[in-house]
């Protein structure tokens, strides 16, 4: 990274609030606002895309305020109509509204107008108090109109990022920046909306500071991808008429047939509302599954998706937190397998929707694939034998019969999970902790040592009877949620004691936070 330029101001000095309101744009020349806050040292980036003031301040696209208010716009649009509608027949029922239907539209159009107007004048407010900053540590983002808001984002905490592209950004060729910083709910940061290659470099700027990569030149090197697995639309389609919603969409469309057929239309109507939203359950999988594409870079997996809104994440590496391979019943004639994965710095239920799916439908060499990119070790043999053992394997009461190293759980555990008991088991390998659990829909749980967040083990009043219990390992939040159910309570001491072990012992070994460091940090 190249040094500023002679008589530029020195960022390592903290900023001060001017005397004074006073809002310039840092578009134009020489302009010299210094920001509220004290601001973290560290060199400023001026090699990003777009014009910056003097201090290296740099504001969202101009179209910004047109994207986030349009939605607010067509409901007051509607509501208005709406209104009007109702309104224009009954305007002489109302006491003391004037008998005129201009009257009324006119009315009703003015304060429509001046509420959009407000919506508007907030949007550029909001727009114009919005700029961000990067230095080789940290992203700065100040915001806020009436309340000012000042996040720095440290780059070694950075989790993931993903550019975003709703549809009507797309129509203006325009992108959301989104970061996944380690902290939890309200900790990720957002940057809407830029241009999408300007995004691209954003993005490219903020892996390579976050990697601990110094370059020089006017922009950062865009990282080489190479694609592992890609998804063909005809394998997303059947794997999605192969799925229990599927034949739950079959049955109640057979049965309103059948009820129209015999006469009782009104009582097909009862199953249309569940048989619709069967089909709005369906498109949601489809538009975002479609196009669904993993690559793997020096940055981290890239996963690409969407056919609206698009989406392209990027975790780095070391932030996958845990994995499950799935299989349900009706996929096990074709191999295919579902990967998720926890990953660090995403919270809350849409966060885990949208980042935790890994790949939707992979044949087994694909999974195992994607499983390599996680831990490298996957293909030596001893890791090997335990997640093919984990996959299809089961016990033979309460013995893993190919000693393949899994703990299983003991005969008495059918009182509780008749079904599916001899599935359950746990076996432990140098990189990481496996559990495998269910049989009507198969799943394989795997956690890296250095990811276990901590452990604990639970005892309901049948399991204290039968002396049995359930190990647990505590992961970030996601659709992953590592368990090995119904194991005997000594056996599950051990394991809690060994596990917590090598927890510490693989985060002394780990890592650097920024993993391509390699030279210390000025």
């Amino acid at each position: 990274m190249t040094s500023p330029p002679e008589g530029a101001p020195d960022p390592s000095r903290p900023n001060r609030e001017p005397d004074g309101p006073h809002d310039p744009d840092p578009d134009a020349p020489g302009d010299a606002h210094q920001p509220t806050g004290t601001d973290v040292p560290g060199e400023v980036d001026r090699a990003l895309p777009g014009r910056s003031d003097s201090q290296g301040w740099r504001r969202l696209h101009k179209a910004t305020p047109l994207l986030r208010g349009w939605q607010v716009v067509a409901i007051v649009v509607v509501f208005v109509w709406q209104q009007a509608l109702q309104w224009l027949p009954d305007r002489g029922q109302i006491p003391g509204w004037p008998d005129d239907a201009a009257t009324t539209v006119f009315v009703v159009g003015g304060l429509a107008a001046v509420f959009l107007g407000a919506v508007v004048l907030w949007a550029v407010l909001s727009w114009r108090a919005t700029r961000y900053r990067v230095t080789r540590d940290v992203l700065h983002l100040h915001s806020g109109v009436l309340f000012r808001q000042q996040r720095q984002v440290r780059l070694d905490r950075l989790q993931a990022i993903d550019v975003v592209q709703p549809l009507v950004a797309r129509l203006f060729g325009l992108a959301e920046l989104k970061l996944e910083v380690a902290g939890g709910s309200g900790s990720d940061a957002r940057l809407a909306y830029l241009r999408l290659p300007e995004a691209e470099q954003v993005r490219a700027a903020l892996l390579a500071h976050a990697a601990g990569v110094r370059y020089e030149g006017e922009r950062a090197p865009e990282a080489p991808e190479r694609t592992l697995v890609t998804l063909p639309l005809e394998r997303l389609l059947e794997s999605l008429a192969r799925s229990a919603g599927a034949v739950v969409f079959a049955v109640f469309v057979v049965a309103i047939l059948v009820l129209s057929v015999l006469g009782y239309w009104w009582a097909s109507l009862t199953l249309l509302p569940t048989a619709l939203a069967a089909v709005g359950a369906v498109w949601v999988a489809v538009s975002g599954s479609y196009g669904f594409r993993v690559a793997a870079s020096p940055d981290g997996l890239r996963v690409r998706r969407g056919l609206l809104e698009t989406r392209a994440q990027t975790v780095p590496p070391g932030r996958v937190q845990a994995v499950s391979l799935t299989q349900p019943l009706l996929w096990r004639g074709r191999d295919w397998w579902r990967l998720q994965v926890n990953v660090a710095g995403y919270a809350g239920d849409e966060a885990k929707a949208q980042s935790g799916l890994l790949m939707p439908v992979a044949t087994r060499h694909e999974a195992l694939l994607l499983l390599a990119q996680v831990f490298p070790d996957v293909f030596r043999p001893r890791l090997a034998d335990l997640i093919a053992a984990g996959l299809t394997g089961m016990s033979d009461r309460g013995r893993d019969p190919g000693g393949a190293g899994y703990l299983c759980a003991p005969p008495a555990a059918w009182l509780l999970d008749p079904i599916g008991w001899r599935r359950l088991g746990v076996a432990v390998d140098e990189r990481a902790l496996i559990i495998r659990s269910r049989r009507l829909t198969r799943q394989l749980v795997l956690v890296p040592h250095e990811r276990t967040q901590s452990l604990a083990i639970s005892r309901g009043p049948l399991q204290r009877r039968l002396g049995l219990a359930d190990f647990r390992v505590h992961s970030t939040p996601g659709p992953v949620s590592p368990r090995a159910k119904h194991l005997r309570q000594g056996q599950a001491g051990e394991l809690l004691a060994e596990q917590a072990r090598r927890a510490r012992a693989a985060r002394a070994g780990s890592g650097p936070e920024r993993w391509l460091e390699t030279e210390p940090p000025a």
